[in-house]
């Protein structure tokens, strides 16, 4: 299984501990597609349905033609065995405003 940069796949991330995202739920693949393929984890922002964009913390996009947000601040690397179907793709603009997101919070600017 090789996913690819800016795919939406379902991902489990059940055990979390304390405030960490949990369950089954979509995920956006950051790694470089070089990286995916030679490396059994892969860094992920976890996605919901729940929340209303807030940037940089939440950046809207759509998963599967309906609205959703990346949860900038649990950005993780998983196993690729957590990972179970792909689901779609982030959209140029869309992977832009996270790449955006998570240089503000991490303070790479």
């Amino acid at each position: 299984m090789n996913p690819r940069r800016g795919e939406i796949w379902w991902a489990v991330f059940d055990p979390a501990v304390g405030s960490e995202i949990s369950k089954t739920r979509p995920c956006l693949i950051l790694t470089t597609d070089v990286v995916n393929v030679h490396r059994r984890t892969v860094v992920v922002v976890p996605l919901s349905s729940s929340p209303s964009p807030c940037p940089p913390i939440r950046v809207a996009l759509q998963c599967r033609n309906r609205p959703a947000v990346a949860v900038v601040d649990q950005i993780r690397a998983i196993s690729k065995e957590r990972l179970r179907s792909r689901l779609g793709r982030a959209s140029a603009a869309e992977l832009d405003a996270v790449e955006a997101a998570l240089k503000e919070i991490l303070e790479l600017l």
